[in-house]
């Protein structure tokens, strides 16, 4: 007897979403690094992107899988980086080793963006943002500029944004079962393996 495995996008894209909208606030200038950030990095953005990672392996993702894993270890890695010094287990990494560490992420990503062209038109708003995000937090750390900064805090924000509508126009659409909220589909010929996922198709 087959079991139905539900999507595990949308709660993959929520963690990554609303995770990455507060971090960009403070990058922004709004508040300042606090608790708050750091929770939601370890265990909404962090482990619950490695979760979703896994549950997509079970069904044969191999760009979800690699997305949300790699993005869930992005978040605790990050946290690691804020939190190790100021417990004493490390030093601090100087700024031109955050923005070398940025620039990975970034290239990474960039390679993730291309994969996704393959996927609807919001699914490429979200990884060519993020894109975007990386290496303009990665300029900020190698120039020192406090502008450069702000303005990534505020493209972030949109990243993180877009990530939270991807995700709930998958929910909602599929529990209606046609368009709700629109996601920009390609041409059938040009999704041929996105089309395969059933729960998608309405999106």
């Amino acid at each position: 007897m087959s079991t139905k495995l539900a999507n595990p996008a949308p709660l993959g894209l929520m963690g990554f979403g609303m995770t990455t909208v507060l971090l960009n606030i403070h990058n922004a200038g709004f508040f300042p690094i606090d608790s708050m950030i750091l929770a939601m990095g370890i265990f909404y953005g962090g482990l619950s992107q490695v979760i979703v990672g896994c549950m997509c392996f079970k069904r044969g993702d191999t760009f979800g899988t690699t997305a949300f894993t790699s993005y869930g270890l992005f978040w605790l890695t990050l946290v690691g980086l804020l939190v190790l010094p100021k417990m004493g287990l490390a030093a601090a990494s100087p700024a031109g080793f955050m923005g070398w560490y940025l620039t990975m992420w970034g290239i990474f990503t960039a390679f993730m963006f291309v994969g996704s062209l393959r996927y609807p038109r919001a699914k490429q708003v979200v990884f060519g943002s993020l894109t975007i995000l990386f290496f303009l937090l990665a300029a900020r750390d190698f120039t020192g500029s406090e502008l450069i900064g702000t303005i990534a805090g505020f493209e972030g924000i949109f990243c993180g944004a877009s990530a939270i509508y991807f995700a709930m126009a998958q929910v909602l659409n599929a529990e209606y079962g046609r368009t709700i909220l629109p996601v920009g589909e390609l041409a059938p010929k040009a999704t041929q393996s996105f089309q395969a996922e059933p729960h998608l198709k309405a999106a």
